[in-house]
């Protein structure tokens, strides 16, 4: 699951709202929102976003929110480290290759690192 995938489901469950009725309202398929809510499909467009802002009526810190969440939301990520330390191609590939090894614990504690660069 993507953090924007995350948030859009708890909206439409808050909301009591079901994907077809939401898929319907925003003009996508069902499956098409499935897939986006458990991280199967990458970012939506700008466009798309506007409409699922527009269909739960959020705006202000929560609407920009949400863009954030869906800027980082792309399930396969590539590391361009070319012209970088070696030491940061060492780090985007450990992290590539262990990150399904890491707990939770260790991994809020590496975004909480990189939110504070």
């Amino acid at each position: 699951m993507t953090p924007f995938g995350e948030s859009i489901r708890r909206l439409r469950r808050a909301r009591r709202v079901t994907q077809r009725e939401m898929a319907a309202a925003i003009g996508v398929s069902p499956a098409y929102l499935s897939a986006l809510e458990h991280g199967h499909r990458g970012q939506p467009s700008w466009e798309l976003l506007q409409r699922i802002i527009g269909y739960f009526n959020i705006i202000w810190d929560e609407a920009e929110e949400l863009q954030q969440q869906a800027a980082l939301s792309h399930p396969r990520v590539v590391i361009d480290t070319a012209g970088l330390s070696a030491d940061a191609t060492r780090l985007a590939n450990l992290l590539s290759y262990r990150i399904r090894d890491l707990d939770p614990e260790t991994i809020k504690g590496l975004l909480s690192a990189l939110d504070e660069v």
